[in-house]
């Protein structure tokens, strides 16, 4: 009996296992295709995939805005996975990140930021992210930055209106007659030093010599430069200063700039190391040309003041070439509207030094300028500062250069 329960249980077994091995054969002639494809043709290109990601891998880089985006696309090309946080078109100032930005952030292995308040959210950001390993890169960190004073309300409800303005207003004159002496104030004070200027030494009439306890407001705003940093403590103790973030509107400031982001890149992914550095150094001899072409305009002017009816993100640009502004606010204030006086002042400034064009940036509604250019007959003309560019010119591959060359041409009209 026995020997027949174990004959039993053996046929059983048999059975049972020639119906797996038939059903597994069954799947086994199905999938050999697929198998096939994978493990003869499909697993070593795996493989040598892995291996490609182990040594090739891009660096991914994210650029907050236009100029550190492009300036990446002119050093690495294609070389590295690049992505721009803010929109082509849209206003940069104020921005927040979103959830796909969020994303992007989280897997870069490089941040290029300005730096200043309009980044303020970055620290909290990579701090939630804990991405403590990331590489930052902080254009205002690269360059010697200028201060824009707030200060000067004064009165003149234009409150500052002007755009550092020089004061606003009163023609104090700094007349520059000085021949602008660079920058008769405003400007470029901040900050570095550059003493020049400080010639004009205030004269500028103004009566007020420094002693301006007055309120007076004007006053300081031309800085003067004089990197004190109005120091002379005008009475006001209300100045505010902040960092003009704008750095890169000087290709001065831009050389600086792509040689350092091209040392990070180099120091991150050593095999392209050369590639960066050779397109870093065709790029800055692009920007000496740039900068060459700048010098030469500004040396060949009849003038040198600017007048802005509309915000001024250019007081880098106009402290490098030594040029004299009046705006109708000062840096990229958020203010819309500028106060009734601020605009006779502007007019007026127009109408004595026979200035022939009155400038707007991009993206501006314009109207405070074409105002001016109604009552005084003068041509509008835009000044780009490169912030950021419309979804036209950057579906055109339009660059920093490009905009840059066409801002040399403007101000060539502008100073003739």
């Amino acid at each position: 009996m026995k020997r027949i329960i174990a004959l039993l249980m053996t046929l059983v077994l048999l059975l049972t296992s020639t119906v797996f091995l038939t059903a597994c054969a069954d799947e086994e002639i199905e999938d050999v295709p697929q198998q096939t494809d994978t493990t003869e043709i499909a697993q070593p290109e795996d493989d040598e995939d892995d291996t490609d990601i182990e040594q090739e891998e891009p660096l991914r880089i994210v650029a907050t805005i236009f100029p550190q985006y492009d300036f990446v696309r002119q050093i690495a090309r294609d070389r590295v996975e690049l992505t721009m946080l803010i929109s082509p078109g849209a206003e940069s100032h104020g921005f927040e990140p979103t959830p796909r930005d969020m994303i992007a952030l989280n897997e870069a292995d490089i941040l290029i930021y300005v730096g200043g308040h309009s980044d303020d959210w970055v620290d909290n950001v990579i701090e939630s992210l804990e991405r403590e390993d990331m590489h930052r890169i902080a254009l205002v960190d690269l360059v010697d930055t200028l201060e824009i004073d707030h200060g000067h309300d004064h009165d003149h409800d234009h409150d500052h209106d002007h755009g550092h303005d020089h004061d606003h207003g009163h023609d104090h004159g700094h007349d520059h007659d000085h021949d602008h002496d660079h920058d008769h104030g405003h400007d470029h004070d901040h900050g570095h030093d550059h003493d020049h200027d400080h010639d004009h030494d205030h004269d500028h009439d103004h009566d007020h010599d420094h002693d301006h306890d007055h309120d007076h407001d004007h006053d300081h705003d031309h800085d003067h430069d004089h990197d004190h940093d109005h120091g002379h403590d005008h009475g006001h103790n209300h100045h505010h200063h902040d960092v003009d973030e704008h750095v890169w509107t000087s290709p001065q400031n831009v050389i600086l700039i792509v040689q350092a982001i091209a040392d990070v890149l180099s120091e991150l992914d050593p095999t392209n190391a050369d590639f960066f550095q050779e397109n870093a150094a065709d790029y800055i001899v692009e920007l000496e040309a740039l900068d060459a072409a700048f010098n030469e305009v500004t040396a060949q002017a009849v003038r040198h003041t600017v007048i802005f009816g509309d915000r001024f993100p250019f007081l880098y640009l106009t402290h490098e070439y030594g040029l004299s502004h009046y705006a109708a606010f000062v840096g990229c204030a958020t203010d819309t509207q500028a106060s009734p006086a601020t605009i006779a002042f502007l007019i007026e400034k127009v109408e004595a030094e026979n200035i022939p064009v009155v400038f707007y940036i991009e993206f501006s509604n314009r109207m405070i300028a074409e105002v001016i250019a109604e009552a005084t007959g003068a041509t509008l003309l835009e000044l780009h500062s490169a912030h950021n560019v419309s979804q036209a010119d950057y579906s055109a591959g339009v660059t920093y250069l490009d905009l840059m060359w066409r801002n040399v041409e403007s101000l060539r009209e502008a100073l003739s």
